[in-house]
């Protein structure tokens, strides 16, 4: 039992430090393959004019889009949610999951875990 102990203290250790020595690039790309491999229940609201015009549940991620030559990250994130189109926050009949993407440039929105 003893040794079963030091040997994950060891392990725990040893990725901590692996962990630590990783870019923070790095550091969020594994946290966020962390967290879609658990999941995330995120709830995304677009406004405009100061009230919720949509809103999306069950969000699992929201990535940022790339370019496909080079490392410049595009302009809009994307991801696939339920619409909510009840603004109720639960997926009611005829709520389907979408794909949505929406502008940095345009767009204010708010974007959080579903307590």
């Amino acid at each position: 039992m003893k040794m079963t102990k030091t040997i994950l203290t060891l392990v725990i250790l040893a990725s901590l430090a692996i962990f630590a020595g990783c870019t923070q690039d790095s550091q969020n790309k594994i946290g966020r393959s962390i967290q879609n491999w658990t999941g995330v229940n995120g709830v995304l609201e677009i406004y405009s004019g100061g009230k919720v015009v949509k809103k999306f549940i069950k969000i699992d991620k929201l990535s940022t889009a790339t370019g496909t030559t080079g490392t410049v990250d595009r302009p809009y994130r994307f991801g696939y949610g339920i619409l909510d189109a009840n603004f109720n926050g639960i997926k009611d009949p005829g709520e389907a999951k979408v794909y949505f993407e929406f502008s940095d440039y345009s767009t204010n929105y708010i974007f959080f875990e579903n307590p």
